[in-house]
């Protein structure tokens, strides 16, 4: 049985109070409001302000974006976070126990399990997996108790809305380790990991702006209905979680198989090889969550939490370069907080809300300046030369054949996407091609759809080509500690993605010292 405690909400800026209904904002005067500023001695400017709304004191402190430091960014865009809790999940290895007594270990998951919903009840196969995690992914889960900070709040509200238990939150750590942008090799993608299929069942939108499996608020309201849809069949919550793994159809097979027994454990040897490692892994990550700091593991500092961003509606079509020209906040900022938009523009569409989350101090901005935005944007699209791209829905797709020379970043330019979309779409895990292979694409450029060879150039022509890009290109060397984020902010108006698109030896996003990357001056 899960409790209920009430849930305050408010939102607060210096000269209005912004009411937050349906993800839609709404500015109206302020009311009953006593506010009171203290102010940095050295700089003049304020660094904290309270609030006084009729009978609630808040307290919020400014935020400077100057304070995101490399370890941040470092986390957000270029984590392996994903494959580590994968490949963890996957395994069956024994491994030696770490300092942490099995008996011990018996005294706390009863301590667990006396107050969770889910069977938590000690067994070896758990074991195993708890005693590997603290052996080999102490420093992942430091990070990820740090990315907690920001996605859980907003986890917590959605499954307090359909009844849901709150630990459940966690199983966004084993789909996804709390990538927003993860995608699996059968197609599954974001925090929840929806399959194209299961995510349009649950009215999550693909076309080419837009991927709402990877928007963290629709993807989320999505998982709790389907979450509370398999509790409707099972009633027993480890079962809703093998359900969500690996499908309703395969839980039911494990079921007859075992004669009838409807206990995760009792019909474990039934299910698939991975959804086996599944709910042990869960549990593993719902004990590492509540015992932490008796394993000396604490979370990263991370820059901002949830309650510190929020959304406005965007009511004409606008690019994250146009915001982060006018708000002065990083394009890969933008990236992280809005993954669901798939070529860095929200778009404007008949019948269609498009949303736009930001730090709370450039959302106020936004707003305050929202007209000048747009006029900014409409005349920054008028003088580009590219044509946007159209809007196609997901079934407006072709399948390419790879051919003799074709590498990833050949095929991406041709069809106007980006080498990263390519290996998502496909769930490639390398930027390895074999002749004959057939790549799912989304085109951008739809006059791609018939490729014609090119004829051979000759010796003069392609010296020609060559000047020609050593006069557009200029060539960095990469440098110890050095990071695709630190590297594009040394270049104005170049992001982490331009530099993969450019450098076919890093359309992975990993890099090493001594490495060769092409920059553009253009």
């Amino acid at each position: 049985m899960l409790k209920k405690a009430p849930i305050l909400i408010l939102f607060v800026f210096i000269n209005s109070i912004a009411i937050q209904a349906q993800d839609t904002i709404f500015i109206q005067p302020k009311e009953k409001i006593v506010s009171s500023t203290t102010v940095d001695s050295l700089t003049a400017k304020p660094t904290e302000t309270t609030v006084i709304v009729k009978n609630y004191t808040i307290t919020t402190s400014r935020f400077n974006p100057d304070s995101l430091d490399k370890q941040w960014m470092k986390i957000l865009y270029e984590s392996d976070l994903y494959d580590s809790i994968y490949e963890t999940v996957q395994s069956n290895v024994i491994f030696q126990e770490s300092d942490l007594p099995t008996d011990l270990l018996k005294s706390r998951l009863a301590k667990i399990n006396a107050k969770t919903p889910f069977n938590v009840a000690y067994n070896p196969s758990l074991e195993k997996v708890i005693q590997r995690y603290l052996r080999t992914r102490k420093k992942t889960f430091a990070k990820l108790i740090g990315l907690s900070k920001y996605y859980y709040p907003l986890f917590e509200e959605k499954l307090a809305k359909y009844n849901i238990p709150l630990e459940m939150k966690h199983l966004a750590i084993v789909e996804s380790a709390l990538q927003p942008k993860a995608g699996s090799p059968v197609g599954a993608a974001g925090l929840w990991q929806f399959m194209f299929q299961t995510g349009k069942q649950f009215h999550l939108e693909v076309n080419s702006y837009v991927d709402d499996r990877y928007d963290p608020v629709k993807a989320t309201e999505a998982a709790c209905q389907y979450m509370a849809q398999l509790y409707k069949i099972y009633g027993d919550w480890d079962l809703v979680l093998a359900a969500y793994n690996s499908g309703p159809g395969n839980v039911n097979k494990a079921i007859r198989r075992s004669g009838g027994y409807k206990n995760y454990w009792n019909i474990r040897a039934n299910l698939p090889r991975e959804t086996q490692g599944y709910v042990p892994a869960f549990l593993a990550t719902l004990y590492i969550f509540e015992y932490a700091k008796e394993h000396d593991i604490y979370p990263r500092k991370m820059t901002l939490q949830h309650f510190e961003t929020d959304s406005v509606y965007v009511r004409e079509m606008i690019s994250f370069d146009q915001i982060a020209e006018k708000t002065g906040l990083p394009v890969e900022e933008i990236q992280y907080f809005n993954p669901q938009y798939k070529v860095d523009i929200v778009p404007k569409i008949t019948g269609k809300n498009y949303y736009l989350t930001l730090p709370k101090k450039h959302i106020g901005y936004f707003v305050s300046h929202e007209y000048e935005i747009y006029e900014y944007a409409k005349a920054d699209f008028a003088k580009q030369e590219k044509p946007l791209p159209q809007l196609f829905q997901i079934n407006d797709r072709i399948r390419y054949k790879v051919r003799n020379g074709d590498y990833l970043g050949k095929i991406a330019s041709k069809f106007g996407v980006r080498v990263s979309q390519l290996k998502k779409w496909n769930g490639l895990r390398s930027n390895n091609l074999r002749i004959g292979q057939r790549l799912t694409v989304y085109p951008k450029r739809i006059s791609a759809n018939v490729i014609k060879p090119k004829k051979q150039q000759n010796t003069a022509k392609t010296n020609r080509v060559k000047a020609k890009l050593s006069e557009n290109f200029l060539v960095y060397t990469v440098k110890e500690g050095d990071t695709l984020w630190d590297i594009a902010r040394m270049y104005e108006k170049v992001t982490t993605q331009d530099i993969m698109d450019w450098n076919e030896n890093c359309s992975n996003g990993k890099i090493k010292p001594g490495m060769k990357l092409k920059i553009s001056k253009l």
